[in-house]
């Protein structure tokens, strides 16, 4: 079974659930117990750790979810109807690779009966084990990333900082596009840089998106598996002193790419790695799983592939182009017409649609053709 390497959450922290307000987050949720494992069939989220920090090299911090458990769980849910269960950790396995394993198998079978797997803990390396999860899918990914670089890099022992570059380059090659939300230019090299805008992947320095953030939101609509690395918010709002950060993303701005995360009704998978557990870095980990699960409540869940009837549709003609866009009358959100080629040898022409803004529907009347749309027809003609 999937499930059978998972460790239990010890008998202390669930003595210390049982003391909490009937009101509590904690009194909602169904745990892995010494003597239980929940019924994750009936399950709409599943909450995992994962006590894996080899990918980062570090060996001087004990993994420990404990701090991080026990504050979620003290809070308080929203209007919430979805089951959530606690499946307990995955412990390292002899060698990376086992981790992933474990982590691969229990992520597929999650997906597979529709109940969204949160993964909390260690390296962000573990990401990669996230994306081969959907192997058995048959689909192909997109993935988001909220981090102040890009991992590409190739340095030797370190896999937390080159895990992009195992899913582009190794088979089967199921990755159809990656968007960085908030990286930082400086850690990142100009080859790096080069490389994402050849790759026609799409990459939002922090100080765009801090200074609007719903600029992001059509992006996580788009996507299956969010990973956020902790090391993307600022050292003053996690309270991670272990790897000091001076710049990132502050307390409100994360919460509130989580909850876009959540919202989004194509989201399938979400990952919180690198975390140093530390018990000031727990609160806010647990601030955003809360909205993370928050925006799941809000999922409309619309889908502009099937029935139209729902959209209006607005046309802007251009010189060589034609540009389509559908508003949802339910939540006003935009979409763009993006056409492409079913078969290249008979050049068979369909189409998608592609989240995008209303601001990308005014840039448009202005003779601006949306970067995310010109990015996608040149992926589709690769």
């Amino acid at each position: 079974m999937a499930f059978d390497f998972f460790q239990p959450l010890e008998d202390d922290f669930l003595e210390f659930v049982n003391g909490l307000s009937n009101q509590s987050l904690g009194k909602k949720v169904v745990f892995h117990s010494s003597t239980d494992f929940p019924n994750v069939e009936k399950a709409a989220i599943a909450i995992i750790g994962v006590l894996e920090d080899r990918g980062l090299g570090f060996g001087n911090v004990a993994p420990d979810l404990t701090h991080f458990r026990k504050e979620f769980y003290s809070m308080y849910p929203g209007n919430w109807h979805a089951n959530i269960v606690d499946l307990g950790n995955i412990v390292p396995g002899n060698s990376l690779e086992d981790t992933y394993y474990v982590l691969k198998v229990a992520v597929t079978e999650l997906i597979k009966n529709k109940v969204i797997p949160v993964v909390i803990g260690g390296s962000q390396d573990l990401t990669y084990a996230m994306y081969r999860a959907y192997d058995q899918l048959e689909q192909m990914v997109n993935v988001v990333a909220i981090d102040s670089k890009f991992d590409f890099a190739k340095e030797a022992g370190l896999p937390a900082n080159s895990y992009l570059s195992k899913m582009v380059v190794e088979e089967p090659n199921n990755l159809f596009n990656y968007s960085n939300i908030g990286y930082q230019t400086y850690y990142n090299s100009q080859e790096e840089i080069d490389l994402i805008e050849k790759m026609y992947f799409d990459a939002y320095r922090l100080g765009e998106v801090s200074k609007n953030s719903a600029i992001a939101e059509p992006v996580f609509r788009d996507a299956d598996l969010v990973t956020l690395d902790l090391n993307a918010v600022k050292s003053c709002d996690s309270g991670n002193f272990v790897n000091f950060m001076p710049n990132g993303f502050d307390g409100k701005e994360i919460c509130v790419l989580s909850r876009y995360s959540g919202i989004s009704d194509k989201v399938t998978s979400f990952g919180i790695f690198n975390h140093r557990y530390t018990e000031s870095e727990s609160v806010l980990i647990s601030q955003v799983l809360w909205y993370f699960i928050e925006g799941y409540h809000y999922r409309s869940n619309e889908y502009p592939y099937g029935s139209k009837e729902d959209y209006l549709r607005y046309i802007v003609p251009l010189e060589d182009e034609e540009l389509i866009f559908y508003k949802s009358d339910k939540t006003e959100r935009w979409w763009i017409e993006v056409p492409f080629l079913t078969n290249i040898n008979n050049k068979i022409k369909r189409s998608t649609l592609l989240p995008c803004t209303y601001e990308d529907y005014l840039g448009a009347t202005n003779h601006e053709i949306p970067e995310r749309w010109w990015k996608a027809q040149k992926k589709n003609l690769i």
